[in-house]
């Protein structure tokens, strides 16, 4: 069996019951990856909508806008993160390395407990 190690995730509440955790940290960085809501949409399997109402939740957490609008051309418009997105990201993610390094040997520790367990074999005429 191929097991990925667990991974320490972290959720941060902020003020006023406002939360940041993995999904919008993911969001932001789509957006960013992707240049534009809709691609980070698509990216994400999420509706355009919901991809609206999530940074709109996030920039009301941090308090202000987390992307802004690139101007329309040939290529058409998009997105990018603000200077408070991208500070918001490489913060996230510098908390989520260093909660990994921390909990190391409690993660060791969570993934032996959670192996699962080999059933104890039967007697030979006792179930075969």
């Amino acid at each position: 069996m191929n097991r990925t190690p667990l991974q320490t995730r972290v959720g941060i509440d902020l003020d006023f019951g406002c939360s940041i955790g993995a999904k919008q940290i993911a969001l932001l960085e789509a957006i960013q990856s992707q240049g534009s809501i809709s691609g980070a949409a698509r990216f994400l399997d999420l509706s355009y909508r919901g991809v609206q109402l999530l940074v709109g939740k996030i920039d009301k957490s941090v308090g202000e806008p987390v992307i802004k609008a690139r101007p329309g051309g040939l290529k058409g418009g998009g997105a990018v993160l603000t200077l408070t997105g991208e500070q918001l990201v490489r913060l996230y993610r510098a908390i989520e390395a260093r909660a990994q390094t921390v909990a190391l040997q409690e993660r060791e520790e969570l993934s032996r407990l959670a192996r699962p367990k080999i059933p104890p074999r039967t007697a030979p005429g006792f179930g075969d």
